[in-house]
């Protein structure tokens, strides 16, 4: 027994009977893309009604407008139809509700070795975060202002999403 025998045993059903995306052009049908948290209470296209396909998806920890993530912005919005972007941080979020020192020291304590030197990027101020983030996309050279941008922290009790910008 591997130990991602249940996965795989889970990709052969998956691709003998749900599977129908093969010669798709990898495009963003809604021309949405969507940068949000790694958290696994996200469902990213289930909760804005699409469907596999229609978005590009970006994930991490925090929802942070990265360097990479912008990269993923820029490629979406010239190469594969995207043409709506949102930034989707959530509530209850780890990197939102801890300090740098307090996950250094639960990081340190699980692996049993010092995380001094590891750097998380935690937010302390969220909905101000969720701002500067909105701005590194809009004020990117190779983002053309008619790409829509709009911020969102997404309640992960209620499912809902509140919109900040």
């Amino acid at each position: 027994m591997g130990d991602f025998d249940d996965l795989l045993a889970a990709n052969q059903d998956f691709a003998a009977s749900d599977f129908n995306f093969g010669g798709f052009d990898g495009v963003a049908q809604a021309g949405v893309a969507l940068v949000t948290c790694m958290d696994s209470r996200i469902d990213p296209l289930r909760m804005l009604g699409l469907k596999p396909g229609d978005a590009k998806i970006f994930r991490n920890p925090g929802a942070r407008v990265t360097e990479a993530a912008l990269e993923a912005i820029v490629l979406g919005v010239h190469l594969l139809n995207v043409d709506r972007v949102l930034v989707v941080p959530h509530t209850r979020c780890a990197v939102a509700s801890n300090s740098e020192e307090t996950l250094r020291e639960r990081v340190a304590a699980s692996a049993g070795t010092d995380a001094t030197w590891q750097r998380f990027q935690v937010v302390e101020d969220q909905v101000a975060t969720l701002g500067l983030d909105i701005h590194r996309i809009t004020s990117h050279p190779l983002v053309p202002d008619t790409v829509k941008v709009g911020g969102f922290i997404y309640d992960v009790d209620s499912g809902l999403l509140n919109q900040k910008y």
